[in-house]
């Protein structure tokens, strides 16, 4: 159903008065206090920013629109200032009308990554790796902090799994954070290639899995103590060798949901146990919010849904040096720039059909 102009402009003034609300609260000193409601407020404020800005821009050329129409009146050279004014409105209008859609609430998270191996043996593995390799180097060309919170490397230098936060540092711009990007990663990832391994020189196919995460706050998922089972056990590196002579790995057992979460990459049990709370309240906050889709109403179903995480969203295949994504049809011969971190190109296209899809009322991208 169609919102009419008169609820729109209640929703956008609401909005206004919330953004101005916001930037009252970011000028008094105990809201800094609180570090984490700091964050909250300033990520708010800054998705709201461009609401604000293109709705003043917005006021301000019809301000000018109507002076020139009124001095057009006694003096014709304002008549074409006001010409162009009258044409600049109908893209500010359409701008603002897009801003005003519904938005993916998680788009101005950080996120925690999971990247495990699949099919394919030691390849996957190696694959797995690259994988880590390619969004880490993404991260460090936006300026993202990326920290690895597990692993579980191979012999030969792939990993079976690896979890990994990234993070914007400081407010991300116009409240689209790491999540508004990287969401689209999640998923099953083929490559076809011929492996270090292969002495015949055959090509090999073979898969990943990635699965992202918004990263949850404590005041998203609250975790009851006497939900958790803590085991803690020592760490193993590659080939089971023990790189750790105390009991300093963690796994976090949920016993409501028997979600479990391992991390033994740091030294302290108690680092470990605080990386895989982080994991842990991703994983429940993910689960919350699924369960949610499936009782929402109409109107929340509606809402985009980027990523099928059951079906293959993308293939590299190194011969032809190209990479495809089969959700929106996007093929392109960069594989080699893509994997070091190139990875504009098909996360630009995913994002412009998302936007298609909010401006088309569709539940999710449409595969071609």
């Amino acid at each position: 159903m169609a919102t009419s102009t008169a609820d729109g402009g209640a929703h956008l003034a609401a909005l206004l008065a919330e953004h101005a609300e916001l930037e009252q609260r970011l000028s008094d000193p105990a809201v800094h206090a609180d570090q984490a409601l700091a964050k909250r407020i300033g990520r708010r404020y800054a998705e709201l920013g461009p609401i604000a800005q293109t709705a003043r821009e917005l006021e301000q050329v019809r301000e000018n629109l109507a002076a020139a129409r009124e001095l057009a009146v006694e003096d014709a050279t304002f008549a074409e200032e006001a010409r162009e004014l009258e044409a600049s409105l109908p893209a500010l209008e359409e701008r603002l009308g897009e801003l005003l859609l519904p938005r993916d609430p998680n788009d101005a998270k950080d996120v925690i990554m999971e990247i495990k191996a699949g099919e394919g043996g030691d390849e996957s593995a190696l694959f797995a790796g690259d994988l880590l390799r390619m969004y880490l180097r993404y991260a460090e060309r936006n300026g993202w902090q990326a920290d690895v919170l597990d692993a579980d490397p191979t012999d030969l230098g792939g990993y079976k799994n690896v979890s990994v936060a990234i993070k914007t540092k400081g407010l991300p711009e116009g409240g689209n954070g790491v999540w508004s990007r990287l969401k689209f990663e999640g998923g099953v990832h083929r490559v076809q290639r011929v492996p270090t391994t292969e002495s015949q020189g055959r090509i090999h196919t073979s898969a990943a899995g990635v699965l992202v995460l918004p990263e949850a706050e404590e005041v998203d998922i609250a975790i009851h103590p006497n939900d958790l089972r803590v085991d803690v056990y020592r760490s193993s590196g590659p080939g089971g060798q023990s790189v750790n002579t105390t009991d300093s790995a963690v796994r976090i057992t949920h016993l409501p949901t028997g979600i479990a979460v391992s991390c033994q990459n740091e030294k302290s049990q108690l680092q470990n146990k605080e990386q895989a709370l982080r994991i842990l309240r991703a994983r429940l906050l993910a689960a919350a919010q699924e369960e949610a889709d499936a009782a929402a109403s109409d109107a929340r179903r509606s809402q985009v849904r980027t990523v099928d995480r059951s079906e293959r969203i993308r293939t590299y295949n190194f011969p032809q040096n190209r990479i495809t994504d089969h959700r929106i049809g996007f093929t392109a011969y960069n594989l080699d720039q893509v994997l070091q971190g190139d990875v504009d190109g098909v996360l630009n296209a995913l994002q412009e059909a998302e936007r298609e899809a909010r401006l088309a009322g569709e539940t999710q991208l449409s595969r071609k």
